[in-house]
C-alpha cells in the first residue's frame, strides 16, 4: 500500500468503508495516524472495532477539533450531506483518497501522474493510456475511478506513471494533485443533482483538474467539445495560463482505426487521440503507440462484443448511463436493435436523436421504459419489454443476420440492478442462454 509520514500522529475521520474507504483507513493506520471510522453497515464497522488507533463512531456526533481531515467516499453528495457543514464548523477539510495520494507523492519514488476526466470516455481513455504506457515498457498502474483503490496499491518504482480516472466528485475532494498531464475529454449534462442543477458548476468541477496543475505541466483538451474549449478559454482569460494547454481533435489521427478492434466508433477517435497525445508527452515512439492501440483489449460493459448468435452480433454497452454516452454506440453500428431504459438522468433522447437512422427497432426496459417508448414509437418500431431478459429474447426473435443487438441503456441501472456491471452481466448471461439454445 501507499503510506506517508505526513499522516503520522494526525487524526482523521473516514466516512464510508467500502473499497476505497477501507484502503484509505488501512493506509492511514499503517502510516501512524489515529482514526475515527464509520459506515452505515454494522458488519463493515465491526471489521475495525477493537483495533489499535481506531475509534468506531459517527463523525457527525464527534468532536472533530484538531482533526487533519474527514475522508469521504466520492459518493457522498457534498451539496446536501451534513458532513460538509459539520466539518467546516471545526475548520476541518473534507477530502478524498486522491488528495491523500497527492500528499503522499513527495515520498514516492520519482514518478509522473496522468489525470483523465470528462463526462464520457474516462474509463476507456484511462485503460487505453495505461495499456500504451505498459506496451512501451514503463512501470504503470491505474486507479481513481477505475481498478483498485490507489492507496491500496504498491508504490511504483522510479520512472513509474500513475494513470488516474477522476470523476468530478473526486476532483471536488482534491486540493493539491498536480498532474504532469491532465486530460479533459468532454463535458455534457450529467450528475447535475450534485451541482444544484447548475451545468456551469459541473463543468468548472471538471476544469479544476487543470487549475490544480503547475504551468509547466501539460493540459490536454478536446477541440471538438464546446465545453472543453470553454475550459481552455477560461484558463487563459481567468487564470492567465496558456502555455502547455494543448488541444487534440478526433480527426487528427484517423488512419489506422480499422486496425484497432476495441476502438471502433467516432467517439473512440477522441479517446484514442487523447491517449496518443499522452504518449507523445512521454516521448513514446509512434510504432509503440500504434501497437498499444492495436492490442488494447477494451473494457467490459463498454461496447463489448459478447457474442454472435445466428449471424446477429450482441454488444454490451451497459456503462452508457446517459444519452450522450449511448449516442456514439448507436453511431458505431447499422441495423441496431436498441435495448434502452432504466433510471433516466435527463428527459428526452438527447444526442441519441441524431443517431436514430442506425436503429432498426427499439426495446424499452425499466422505470423510464414507457417514456422512451412514447418518444420512439412513431419513429422506429418499439416494444415495451419491461425487463432485460424479455428485451433480449424479443430482439433476438426480430433480428436477422448482420444486425446488432445493442444494450446501451442511456440510463442508470439502480431501478432494476445494483449497478451497470450487474446489468451488463445479466445481458451477457441472456446472450449465453440464447447461444446455448441455438446450439441444441
Amino acid at each position: 500500500m501507499i503510506t506517508s509520514r505526513a499522516w503520522s500522529g494526525k487524526k482523521y475521520a473516514v466516512l464510508g468503508l467500502a473499497r476505497s474507504g477501507a484502503a484509505t483507513a488501512e493506509a492511514l493506520l499503517a502510516s501512524g495516524a489515529e482514526l475515527l471510522v464509520w459506515d452505515d453497515r454494522p458488519e463493515v464497522r465491526e471489521a475495525f472495532a477493537g483495533r489499535d488507533g481506531v475509534l468506531v463512531a459517527d463523525p457527525l456526533q464527534a468532536d472533530l477539533t484538531g482533526y487533519a481531515g474527514v475522508v469521504v467516499s466520492p459518493g457522498v453528495p457534498l451539496n446536501t450531506h451534513p458532513i460538509k457543514p459539520y466539518a467546516d464548523s471545526f475548520d476541518v477539510p473534507v477530502i478524498g483518497d486522491i488528495e491523500l495520494f497527492a500528499q503522499a507523492r513527495a515520498e514516492l519514488p520519482p514518478h509522473k501522474v496522468v489525470g483523465i476526466t470528462g463526462t464520457n470516455g474516462k474509463s476507456t481513455t484511462t485503460a487505453l493510456t495505461h495499456h500504451i504506457l505498459k506496451t512501451a515498457g514503463l512501470p504503470t498502474t491505474m486507479g481513481g475511478n477505475i481498478g483498485l483503490p490507489i492507496l491500496g496499491q504498491d508504490p511504483l518504482p522510479e520512472g513509474g506513471v500513475y494513470v488516474l480516472e477522476l470523476s468530478s466528485y473526486q476532483i471536488d475532494l482534491t486540493y493539491s494533485l498536480d498532474c504532469d498531464v491532465a486530460v479533459l475529454l468532454n463535458v455534457t449534462p450529467d450528475h447535475l443533482d450534485r451541482y444544484d442543477g447548475d451545468f456551469e458548476k459541473y463543468s468548472r468541477a471538471k476544469e479544476r483538474l487543470f487549475r490544480l496543475q503547475s504551468d509547466e505541466h501539460i493540459a490536454l483538451w478536446n477541440e471538438a467539445d464546446p465545453e472543453s474549449g470553454e475550459a481552455a478559454y477560461r484558463l487563459e482569460h481567468e487564470v492567465g495560463r496558456w502555455e502547455n494547454v494543448i488541444e487534440f481533435h478526433p480527426d487528427q489521427f484517423p488512419v489506422g482505426q480499422q486496425f484497432w478492434p476495441s476502438l471502433q466508433g467516432y467517439h473512440n477517435l477522441a479517446n484514442a487521440n487523447a491517449a496518443i497525445r499522452v504518449g507523445h508527452a512521454f516521448g513514446l515512439a509512434e510504432d509503440v503507440i500504434e501497437e498499444g492501440l492495436r492490442t488494447f483489449p477494451g473494457l467490459p460493459h463498454r461496447m463489448e462484443r459478447v457474442g454472435e448468435v445466428a449471424g446477429v452480433a450482441y454488444v454490451n454497452d451497459s456503462k452508457a448511463t446517459n444519452t450522450a454516452a449511448s449516442a456514439p454506440a448507436l453511431a458505431a453500428f447499422d441495423n441496431v436493435h436498441w435495448i434502452l431504459g432504466g433510471l433516466a438522468k435527463e428527459p428526452g433522447l438527447g444526442e441519441c436523436e441524431a443517431e436514430l437512422s442506425h436503429v432498426k427497432a427499439a426495446y424499452t426496459i425499466g422505470k423510464s421504459g414507457p417514456d422512451f417508448a412514447a418518444l420512439l414509437e412513431d419513429r422506429v418500431p418499439t416494444t415495451q419489454c419491461g425487463t432485460l431478459d424479455k428485451a433480449v429474447t424479443t430482439a433476438a426473435e426480430a433480428a436477422t443476420p448482420g444486425d446488432t443487438v445493442l444494450l446501451s441503456p442511456a440510463c442508470a441501472s439502480f431501478d432494476q440492478f445494483r449497478d451497470f456491471e450487474e446489468r451488463g452481466d445479466a445481458f451477457r448471461a441472456a446472450v449465453a442462454a440464447l447461444a446455448e439454445g441455438a446450439a441444441i
